[in-house]
This record gives structure tokens, sequence and C-alpha cells, in this order.
């Protein structure tokens, strides 16, 4: 198996400390860039609305990763699929990928909103998003996606 390391180039900080499945939308948190990186990284990000932004799981363990098929969310109304069929942190790499709303950049840090990922998470890379880079064709999936990710972007209470 291939190693190496990637090291984060900024953090999260948004007050959240537990993994949730739901409740995501409207969470503000902030990206703070690395003391050791300059501000200058950060130019032109402010024309963006959105990010795409890529962190590690640094929650979960090695003992998390599930191979093979389960029911998403171990629920058994949705058909088992693979691994690579899921979006969470039992894949093998435990990285996530999120697309959160850009607010403002205030010197090292990116002030955001529907950023899925708690307090601490360590981000490894942050880009602007082009639409341009977006699903080219018709969009398909299952439906479990849509009914399991109902409540995901509501606001929690």
């Amino acid at each position: 198996m291939d190693h190496f390391q990637i090291n984060a180039v900024a953090y999260v900080i948004n007050g959240r400390p537990e993994v949730s499945d739901d409740f995501w939308g409207e969470v503000p948190s902030i990206i703070r860039l690395r003391d050791d990186l300059p501000e200058s990284t950060l130019a032109g990000l402010d024309e963006f609305s959105h990010l795409q932004v890529v962190f590690k799981f640094h929650l979960a363990s090695p003992e998390d990763v599930h191979l093979g098929a389960r029911s998403p969310r171990n629920d058994p109304r949705w058909e088992p699929s693979g691994t690579f069929a899921h979006r969470n942190h039992r894949r093998p790499a435990q990285i996530g990928i999120s697309h959160p709303r850009l607010l403002k950049v205030e010197g090292r840090d990116l002030h955001v909103v529907d950023l899925d990922a708690v307090d601490g998470t360590p981000v490894l890379d942050i880009a602007p998003w082009f639409a341009e880079f977006g699903p080219r064709g018709e969009v398909r999936q299952p439906g479990w996606p849509t009914e399991m990710l109902a409540n995901y972007w509501a606001r929690s209470s």
C-alpha cells in the first residue's frame, strides 16, 4: 500500500465539537490558514461564492474503515452498497470534500457557511468552486441519498 503525508494548510474553527449525520445548514465556520503560509495565498478568493474544501476526518480512526457493502447509516430500509458508494469517514483515506459558501476573507480567515466539518478539522486543500468543473451531463443517483439526507442541510434548532 502506498503511504504519503499531506500537511494541513488550515484548520476549521466553529465550536461544533461532535460529528453529526444531520443539521449542517447555515453552520458558520472559519477556515484559518496556517501561520507559516502567506496571506497572499488567499488573494482573489473573495471573488468566488463557493469553495471546494478537502479535509481529513481527524476524529475517525483506522478501525472506523468499513470495506465491503453495508446499508447507508446502517439503516435496513436501504439496500447495502459498497464502500465507494458512500461519502463518510468509513472510506479508506478518511478524507471529506465540502463546498461551503464563502462569506468573506478577513486576513488569514475564510468565513464560510455550510461546511460540514467539526471544530479542529485539518483542511488539506482549499480551492475556488468553478461552475465549469461541476458535473457534465445528466446527474443520476438512486433514491436513498435523497431520503437519507433530507435533514442534512437543515438548520439545527
